[in-house]
C-alpha cells in the first residue's frame, strides 16, 4: 500500500495544474478534468481501505521526501493512513464527487466557471494533505491551502461588496488559528527536540521515548495553541461567528466546505493529536466546557436566524460543539461516526437549500396555518435569549473591540513611518543589520541580546502601520517588504543564520516585491487614481494583473509552493524556548502580514467597480 500513497496527494494536484490551462468557455473539459481527478482518487480511497483492511488494520508510514534539513530540523513529507484517515478520505472523497457532479450544472455559464474549480481542486490538494499528513510540517501544508480556497470562494462573487468583505473576514481568524498552529510546531521542535510524526505519538511511551514531564509547561503551551487552532477551524466559541459570515459563497463551495470537510478539520485535528492532551490533566474538561458551550449557543442562535443558510451554519457548529464533547469524553469512534454522518446531512441541506426555501414560500403562502405556541420560559429570560441570539451574542463586536481594533490603533500609530526621515531610518536599521550579521560592525553582548527583539518590533509596526494604511497602496506594499527584511535580520542575529537559509527566505520575498510593485504600478496608470480607502473592482478591467498580484500576495507571506514556506517554520525554530517577547512579536507579525498583502488585493481589484460603465451588482450574494 505504501508504494502508491504519494498518489493520494500527486493525483488532486495533477488534475488542477491541468485545469488550468481549459479556456473558461470549455465547461465540459473543465468539468471531465475534475470529475476524472476526483473519481480516481475516489476509486483509489476505496482500494486503498479495502486493502487496509486485509492487512489487519495495520497503520501505514511513508517519509517519502525530505525537503530540507539542518541542525535537527527536518522537513519531510510524510504520509499516513490508519483509521482515522480511512474515514474522512472516504467521506471527503464521496461528498467531493458529488458536489463537483452537482457544481456541473449549477454552476453552468457563470462567468467564474473555470475558477470555480479551479478553487475547488485547489481545495482538495489541501484536504489530502491534511488527511493523509504524517506529521505536523505536512498537515499545516493542507491546513494554509485550506484558508487561502476558503478566502477566493467565500469572495467568489468578487464584484459585490459583502462576499469580498466576508472573505477577508474570515481570512482574519483564520489567520488566528494558523499561527497557533504554528506556535504549537515551534515549541514541540524544542520539547521533542525532532520533527515529531504521528507515528511516534502513536506509541504508548512517547513521553519516556523523548523524556517529556507531563507537569512540562511547554506541553501545555503546545495543546493550548492546538484547542485555539481548533476553535478558529471549527468555528467554537469565541470564534463562532465566522461561519455564517462563509456563506456568501456559491452553496455547492458552502456545501463542501461549511458544511461537510472544510469546518471538520479542526475535529480531525483534535483527534490526530489526542495523544497529546490526553496526557494533560485537565484538558478533557476544557474541550468538553468549549464543546458545550459552543453547542448551547448555536443551537439557540439557529433558531432565531432569518435565512436558511445562516440556519444551517448554525447547526452544523452546535453539532462540532457536540463532536469536541464526545472526543472529550474519549468516544473517539462515536465523534468519527458522528462526523460522516453530519457531513453527509450538511452537503446535502446545503444543496438542496434553494429548492427547499422555494417550496416552504410556496407552502408557507398556500397552505400557511397558524398555530400556538406555548412556552413555559419566563418571558423575560425568553426575550434576553431572543434579543442575544438574534445579535448573534456580539460576537462579531467582541472580537472586533478586543482583538482587532488594538492593532489597528496602534497601526495608525505608525504611520509616521510614510515619512522621508522614518524610511532613511529603516533603510539605515536594515544596513545597520547586515553589517553586523557580516562582522563589520562589533556589538557588546550586553546590547546585541535585545536587537533581535528590536528588529522584531520595528518588523511588526511595519505591518501594522501597512495595515492602516488609507493612501498609496504602493507605500503599503513597501512597508510589508521592509517589515520582512527587518524580521529576517532579528532572526539572523538572534542565532546565527547560514547565509543560504536566509536566500530561501530572500529570494521569493524580493521577487515577490518587486512583481507586485510592477502590477500596483500598472494599475494605478488606468486611472491615477488608487487608494485603499474603498475597493477599486479593477479585475474587471485587468484580470492579468489581479491574478499576478495575488500569486505574487502568496508568495511573500509563504504559501506552501513557494520555498519562503519552508523558511518560516524554520525561522521559528531559531527562535529559543525561553524568548517570549521575540516570538510573540514574530508571531503576531505573522498574523498581520497576511491581511495586510490580501487587504491591499481586496481594495484594489476587488469589489464593485467605482466606474458606472461596469455593473452594478448587489451588495450581498
Amino acid at each position: 500500500m505504501q508504494s502508491f500513497m504519494p498518489l493520494y496527494v500527486f493525483i488532486p494536484v495533477f488534475g488542477f495544474i491541468v485545469s488550468l490551462f481549459f479556456n473558461r468557455t470549455q465547461e465540459k473539459a473543465i468539468t471531465n478534468v475534475a470529475l476524472g481527478t476526483v473519481g480516481l482518487h475516489l476509486l483509489l480511497v476505496l482500494f486503498g481501505v479495502f486493502t487496509w483492511l486485509a492487512d489487519d488494520m495495520a497503520t501505514q508510514n511513508l517519509k517519502y521526501w525530505q525537503l530540507f534539513e539542518h541542525d535537527g530540523f527536518r522537513f519531510i513529507l510524510d504520509f499516513y493512513f490508519d483509521y482515522l484517515t480511512a474515514v474522512f478520505a472516504t467521506v471527503g472523497a464521496i461528498v467531493t464527487f458529488l458536489v463537483v457532479l452537482f457544481s456541473k450544472f449549477y454552476m453552468h455559464r457563470d462567468e467564474g466557471f473555470k475558477r470555480y474549480f479551479n478553487s475547488l481542486l485547489l481545495f482538495y490538494i489541501g484536504f489530502s494533505f491534511a488527511i493523509f499528513a504524517g506529521n505536523f510540517e505536512t498537515l499545516f501544508i493542507g491546513w494554509e491551502i485550506f484558508g487561502f480556497t476558503s478566502f477566493l470562494l467565500i469572495g467568489f462573487y468578487r464584484d459585490r461588496y459583502l462576499p469580498v468583505k466576508n472573505a477577508f473576514k474570515v481570512l482574519s481568524v483564520y489567520r488566528l488559528g494558523d499561527v497557533s498552529l504554528i506556535l504549537a510546531m515551534w515549541m514541540a521542535h524544542h520539547v521533542f527536540h525532532t520533527n515529531i510524526t504521528f507515528t511516534e505519538l502513536a506509541q504508548a511511551n512517547w513521553l519516556e521515548l523523548f523524556h517529556v514531564s507531563v507537569n512540562s509547561g511547554s506541553l501545555l503551551f503546545i495543546v493550548l495553541m492546538i484547542l485555539i487552532a481548533v476553535a478558529v477551524k471549527s468555528a467554537q466559541f469565541p470564534f463562532s461567528s465566522w461561519l455564517p459570515r462563509a456563506m456568501e459563497g456559491p452553496t455547492t463551495s458552502s456545501a463542501i466546505f461549511y458544511g461537510a470537510l472544510s469546518a471538520h478539520l479542526g475535529v480531525f485535528l483534535l483527534l490526530r493529536t489526542s495523544a497529546l492532551w490526553q496526557v494533560v490533566p485537565g484538558f478533557d474538561f476544557a474541550i468538553i466546557a468549549l464543546g458545550a458551550l459552543t453547542a448551547m449557543l448555536s443551537s439557540i442562535t439557529a433558531k432565531v436566524q432569518s435565512t436558511i443558510k445562516t440556519q444551517i451554519a448554525y447547526g452544523a457548529i452546535a453539532q462540532m460543539g457536540l463532536m469536541l464533547i464526545e472526543i472529550g469524553l474519549g468516544w473517539h469512534t462515536l465523534a468519527i461516526a458522528h462526523f460522516a454522518g453530519h457531513a453527509f446531512l450538511r452537503a446535502y441541506q446545503l444543496l438542496v437549500s434553494p429548492s427547499t426555501l422555494g417550496y416552504m414560500i410556496h407552502n408557507q403562502f398556500f397552505e400557511y396555518e397558524a398555530k400556538p405556541i406555548t412556552n413555559h420560559t419566563p418571558s423575560r429570560l425568553r426575550s434576553t435569549l431572543y434579543i442575544l441570539s438574534l445579535k448573534e451574542w456580539n460576537l462579531d463586536t467582541y472580537q472586533l473591540k478586543y482583538l482587532w481594533q488594538p492593532f489597528k490603533w496602534l497601526g495608525k500609530q505608525m504611520l509616521w513611518l510614510e515619512s522621508l526621515p522614518s524610511q532613511l531610518f529603516l533603510v539605515a536599521m536594515i544596513v545597520l543589520g547586515v553589517m553586523i550579521e557580516l562582522e563589520y560592525v562589533f556589538v557588546l553582548s550586553d546590547i546585541s541580546q535585545y536587537m533581535p527583539v528590536l528588529y522584531a518590533a520595528l518588523s511588526l509596526f511595519c505591518i501594522l502601520a501597512a495595515l492602516a494604511s488609507r493612501d498609496n497602496p504602493m507605500r503599503a506594499w513597501w512597508k510589508i517588504v521592509i517589515s520582512q527584511l527587518l524580521i529576517v535580520i532579528g532572526v539572523s542575529l538572534n542565532v546565527h543564520v547560514e547565509s543560504a537559509h536566509v536566500w530561501i527566505y530572500l529570494s521569493t520575498t524580493i521577487s515577490a516585491a518587486v512583481l507586485g510593485m510592477f502590477c500596483l504600478h500598472n494599475t494605478y496608470h488606468i486611472d491615477k487614481d488608487i487608494n485603499l480607502n474603498q475597493y477599486h473592482g479593477y479585475v474587471q478591467e485587468r484580470p492579468d494583473l489581479a491574478i499576478i498580484f495575488l500569486i505574487c500576495c502568496m508568495a511573500l507571506v509563504g504559501f506552501p509552493f513557494t520555498p519562503t514556506f519552508i523558511a518560516i517554520d524554520l525561522m521559528f525554530t531559531q527562535i529559543h524556548d525561553h524568548q517570549y517577547a521575540l516570538v510573540a512579536l514574530t508571531a503576531i507579525g505573522f498574523i498581520f502580514l497576511e491581511l495586510a498583502a490580501l487587504r491591499i488585493y481586496t481594495r484594489v481589484y476587488l469589489g464593485q467597480h467605482k466606474k458606472h460603465m461596469h455593473p452594478i451588482a448587489y451588495r450581498s450574494s
